[in-house]
């Protein structure tokens, strides 16, 4: 069910799908993207199971607003808190894995697991958001779209899935640009590495082996930092494995959620 509501003084656009499982699952987004990157691997788990999906601040139909990690971390428990979940099993891919860093170091009531897919503790550097943010500037999204497009989908998938490459690089490109703008510069401004290694909740960290934006040593640097964490790597999908390989991730979801229940 597609809804709306205003939590920490911004509206949010969100989809719940009521279950009776224990846990629910909930999904964040990646930059540049919003709810429905979750589509299939959602039609691929259980119909029972209680799932949010949402659009963080500045993307998607969420109002804007949110500055730095732990402001969308927020925005989040908030969301949960007022849907009345706790103890889920959060699933965030790039900058919504580090979302969910921060939710699960700052509201650990709220997680009973992670699945962090495609991110880091910190992703790039200072320097190289700084210039992306420039370009964002000077140039706009339409223009640096093709060039993010490279970074997100490995070669194979561009290859035998035109259409689908052509229809999200047009939500990359419809994305607000102040929204877009906001994460970079929380994503510049982030070092997760304190809160990540206290972390203690079962964690399945996803690398892809064509991911040019969080390659997968840089994904198991993090899943090291946290006592018992999981590491798999898929081989032939990029940055958003939500969309090259759906069900696989949605099995992978399914495996790490049977160790929770």
């Amino acid at each position: 069910m597609s809804d709306f509501l205003r939590v920490n003084g911004r509206v949010h656009h969100f989809n719940l799908r009521p279950g009776i499982a224990r846990v629910p699952i909930v999904f964040v987004n990646s930059l540049g993207t919003d709810l429905r990157i979750w589509d299939r691997v959602i039609a691929a788990l259980p119909a029972d199971w209680t799932v949010l999906a949402y659009d963080k601040s500045g993307h998607g139909l969420s109002q804007g607003g949110a500055r730095t990690i732990e402001d969308f971390a927020s925005d989040l428990a908030a969301l949960m808190d007022a849907n009345s979940l706790a103890g889920a099993l959060i699933c965030g891919v790039s900058v919504g894995g580090m979302i969910a860093q921060a939710l699960a170091a700052s509201r650990p009531d709220l997680v009973a697991g992670l699945v962090l897919c495609n991110t880091a503790h910190r992703i790039g550097t200072a320097e190289s958001w700084e210039e992306r943010i420039a370009a964002l500037d000077t140039t706009g999204l339409e223009t640096m779209a093709d060039g993010i497009i490279e970074r997100w989908f490995s070669p194979t998938f561009r290859r035998n899935h035109p259409q689908e490459t052509a229809g999200y690089r047009m939500m990359l490109a419809r994305t607000p640009l102040a929204g877009y703008r906001a994460i970079c510069g929380a994503i510049r401004n982030a070092d997760l590495r304190e809160a990540t290694q206290r972390l203690t909740c079962s964690t399945l960290c996803v690398a892809g082996a064509d991911d040019q934006a969080t390659p997968p040593d840089l994904v198991q640097s993090m899943s090291q930092l946290i006592t018992g964490a999981a590491f798999t790597c898929y081989d032939n999908v990029g940055h958003l494995p939500c969309i090259e390989a759906p069900e696989r991730i949605a099995r992978d979801i399914q495996t790490h959620m049977a160790a929770l229940t």
